[in-house]
């Protein structure tokens, strides 16, 4: 079963308090997947973040990360993604429940999604940031209120992209240190594994997003 826990299950154990201190290590390496992690100030878990090579344009990945309701295509144990509120095609806000096995209690999120691109370098901006007070909090689901999430797309040519993912979030309540040293670094792997499958489908293969140059 441990092969189905959610990649933000993983970022959500990589709890960010103050600043951080020390430098990156490289924990994994395989399949030209990079994890790596950050120890962080008056916290025993690290900052996870994620660097690979995706076959895609900016475009193309920026709208799988925007099509919400197929995020639980790719990132694993995820359910009931939905769109709260959408500003405008590059600025969203979704909500999402968590699966946590047991003895841990679910969790739950809204989330302020905005892309950014850089009109010069062509790099890519995604960023998310928690949102208190949007969605009623259910009782028996901790909800999620600390959360910086960033993606950085970069072009490299024209139809291959460097990402890099970064992730601090207060995972709230108690969580096993065993979950925490068991899925930190194989949930990641796995996702972005999923991730290039998604962009592989027929229906990011033509996307011309209007905000993004590619």
């Amino acid at each position: 079963m441990y092969k189905n826990i959610s990649f933000l299950i993983i970022l959500l154990l990589s709890f960010f308090v103050g600043h951080t201190e020390g430098d990156w290590k490289l924990k994994t390496d395989k399949d030209g997947i990079k994890i790596f992690s950050k120890k962080v100030a008056d916290s025993k878990v690290n900052i996870i973040k994620v660097e690979c090579e995706l076959a895609a344009t900016p475009s193309q990945l920026v709208a799988v990360i925007l099509d919400i309701n197929t995020s639980d295509q790719w990132q694993y144990n995820t359910k009931n993604f939905s769109i709260v509120k959408k500003v405008s095609p590059s600025d969203l806000y979704y909500y999402a429940e968590i699966n946590f096995p047991w003895p841990t209690s679910n969790r739950d999120f809204v989330s302020h999604l905005t892309v950014n691109q850089d009109s010069r370098t062509r790099v890519v901006t995604v960023d998310a940031l928690t949102i208190a007070g949007m969605v009623p909090v259910k009782s028996n689901i901790i909800r999620l209120n600390r959360s910086n999430g960033r993606w950085t797309i970069v072009p490299l040519n024209k139809n291959l992209v460097k990402v890099e993912y970064i992730l601090r979030v207060d995972p709230e309540g108690s969580v096993p240190d065993w979950l925490t040293n068991l899925f930190s670094f194989k949930g990641p792997f796995e996702t972005f594994k999923s991730l290039r499958q998604q962009l592989k489908k027929p229906a990011y293969a033509a996307v011309n997003l209007p905000f993004i140059i590619d």
